[in-house]
């Protein structure tokens, strides 16, 4: 059921492989906390005053808009059958704003295979894990989702920002009882009693964080001031560019300092933001997480960088930056995704076990039991086509154990 005074335009496609994106992975690994999915291979979220549906199969990417045609605020849900409108401006419009928020400018495929060349490691996680694109976000949502990751997990941050829209975002639509909200815009978020009432919410010390960026950026910086710090360079992917500089680009390091100027902006939180948020593909954000990486596989933890300090968290950037190159964020992102336990989980879950025993009666009396365990796993990036059943990839392992014992016959 959708609400009344809707547009909704019929389902467009554009031609994206699943190793150009994967929604599954892409929209899931911590990037965005906002996107819904309400149906099989269907995702949703509240975009620049339209409900954005994606859905994909093996080659194509679909979408949908769904946009009101009245000002807020909007009426609860109806029973009225919504309009459905071919309009090609709008069209156009949704497909701009989905390719420049999917970041499809870039050849991913290609990507992969130049980290691949300068790192064993990258080559060897990677391929379960194709199609994990770096998002072009709205800079203030990500810095206000970032924030809210603070010692938290994906699963709480995407409910705390899901309440932040419900309080203060405005309403842009439902799909069945689901109710859509945009993002709150910072001056929603200024008012005396925002703190107390995040705390309430459950933000805990973060609610304090919030409300005081929120302030700072709608009263005391200019007007636009985050859009100054993306990165507005477009992208290059021709061979012969120039090395990075040691910490970064000039505009990357300058936004990365004045970041960290704001209430809760740590040196991840920043990173994130640059990365996700402004653009700069070169930011690292170094959690917990990453240290491990960088410790489990690329020789940190030792002399000294032993221990995570600032000196560290500027090393790994540095060492990850000068591996992978300008884009090493997206890269970094990539091995993250790869090792989140949410993901790792559907790659090594059993779905079936089959056992098959044998007995062979040998020359000398000998009994040998043999058993086949055949465990049958599943690929992260199995998607079923719209118009044809295709069958799931399989990863079939086998292990025998075998077992003989003597036994006089007779």
């Amino acid at each position: 059921m959708y609400m009344a005074n809707l547009r909704i335009t019929e389902w467009r496609k554009l031609p994206v492989s699943l190793a150009e994106l994967c929604l599954d992975t892409t929209l899931r690994c911590g990037q965005s906390f906002r996107w819904k999915k309400l149906r099989d291979n269907e995702w949703s979220c509240a975009l620049h005053g339209r409900i954005l549906s994606l859905k994909q199969d093996s080659t194509h990417l679909h979408y949908r808009s769904i946009r009101p045609t009245t000002t807020y605020p909007l009426s609860p849900p109806s029973s009225a059958t919504p309009s459905v409108v071919d309009c090609s401006s709008e069209d156009e419009e949704t497909e701009a704003l989905l390719r420049h928020y999917l970041n499809l400018a870039p050849d991913l495929t290609g990507l992969y295979e130049q980290w691949s060349k300068v790192d064993s490691n990258f080559k060897k996680r990677a391929p379960k894990f194709t199609g994990v694109r770096i998002l072009k976000q709205d800079a203030w949502e990500a810095l206000v989702g970032f924030i809210c990751s603070s010692n938290n997990n994906i699963v709480r941050i995407s409910q705390m920002v899901n309440n932040l829209c419900l309080h203060y975002g405005p309403l842009v639509g439902h799909i069945d009882d689901q109710a859509f909200h945009g993002f709150p815009s910072p001056e929603s978020l200024t008012g005396p009693g925002v703190e107390s009432h995040l705390r309430e919410l459950g933000f805990g010390y973060r609610a304090g964080y919030i409300a005081r960026t929120a302030s700072i950026v709608a009263k005391e910086k200019p007007e636009g001031w985050l859009q100054t710090l993306c990165n507005e360079e477009p992208y290059d992917d021709s061979p012969d560019q120039k090395p990075l500089p040691e910490g970064g680009r000039e505009g990357y390091r300058r936004a990365h300092e004045e970041l960290l100027q704001l209430q809760g902006v740590g040196p991840k939180v920043a990173d994130c933001v640059c990365l996700m948020g402004l653009g700069w593909g070169e930011a690292v954000p170094v959690d917990t997480h990453v240290w491990q990486i960088a410790q489990r596989d690329y020789k940190f933890g030792k002399g000294k960088h032993k221990s995570l300090t600032k000196a560290t968290y500027d090393a790994v950037g540095d060492h990850f930056r000068q591996l992978w190159g300008k884009e090493a964020g997206w890269a970094h992102s990539v091995l993250f995704a790869a090792d989140l336990k949410a993901f790792s989980e559907r790659l090594t879950t059993k779905l079936e076990v089959d056992v098959d025993e044998v007995k062979i009666k040998q020359e000398d009396e000998t009994i040998l039991e043999a058993k086949l365990v055949v465990k049958r796993e599943y690929a992260l990036h199995d998607v079923k086509g719209e118009s044809e059943e295709q069958p799931a990839k399989v990863m079939v392992e086998s292990t025998r154990s075998q077992r003989a014992k003597r036994r006089r016959v007779g």
